[in-house]
């Protein structure tokens, strides 16, 4: 899906405390910067469907795990990827998209850097059973 990049992040284990890379702003998917925000998601619960018009998401997943799915109404083409420490990747996802995700793990965030700030406005829900998807 020529929306979506997964670029693989470096963790750099220490003896007192690990570092997880999210991004730099050399990196493929960097759009600019409007804001950074942590989300959390409980295990078995979805959120979405949401589409931006302007924004472009940077999702990393440092705590937990998180199954993401994008829809392309144009393609008709569904994309997924589960994200956790153990598959330790940054999700770009570019406007005009549909995005959902589901909480895998008992504690789950993520961090998204986005390319703008957050306006009402800018994005679209509509209710899960609007797009059909098999979440398993």
């Amino acid at each position: 899906m020529d929306k979506v990049i997964v670029t693989q992040l470096k963790q750099i284990h220490h003896p007192k405390g690990d570092i997880y890379h999210a991004m730099k702003k050399s990196d493929n998917g960097f759009e600019g910067f409007g804001e950074a925000y942590f989300s959390t998601i409980n295990k078995n619960e979805i959120k979405g469907w949401k589409k931006h018009i302007q924004m472009t998401l940077n999702l990393v997943v440092p705590v937990g795990e998180i199954e993401f799915v994008v829809y392309d109404e144009e393609s008709k083409e569904f994309f997924s990827i589960k994200l956790s420490q153990n598959n330790y990747k940054r999700l770009t996802v570019k406007p005009n998209v549909w995005m959902a995700f589901r909480g895998l793990g008992e504690h789950n965030i993520l961090l998204n850097l986005a390319s703008i700030e957050h306006d009402s406005k800018e994005a679209v829900n509509i209710e899960l059973s609007e797009i059909h998807y098999g979440w398993k």
